[in-house]
């Protein structure tokens, strides 16, 4: 199974009504300008980690990954990312999770 795409929505000044959708178990992915975060609603029994891929590099190496843990029945945001550190070379973010039960995502990207 592949990593899979998560539609960025966009908030403006009318706001927005979000719209999640299931997380993948091999991970997801999404575009990011630099203005989009990633919200995680964790609505399992046990706690779950979210762990953001930095595949940039920094001067002493590589950036580390970060990991957040979204503790059970809790609604987390995560970001905003700065595109040097946390974009691949397609421009996306890729994150993954350490179990993906009852967890719902959405990016959601400042215009």
């Amino acid at each position: 199974m592949a990593a899979t795409e998560i539609t960025v929505q966009s908030m403006t000044s009318a706001g927005l009504e979000v719209t999640f959708e299931a997380a993948n178990a091999a991970g997801n992915f999404f575009e990011n300008n630099g203005r989009t975060y990633l919200v995680v609603k964790n609505g399992d029994t046990s706690d779950h980690s979210v762990i953001i891929d930095s595949p940039g590099a920094c001067d002493q190496g590589f950036y580390h990954d970060v990991t957040v843990v979204v503790t059970l029945a809790e609604e987390r945001s995560i970001g905003p990312f700065s595109t040097a550190r946390f974009n691949d070379t397609s421009g996306n973010v890729n994150v993954t999770y350490t179990a993906v039960t009852s967890v719902t995502v959405a990016a959601i990207k400042f215009t």
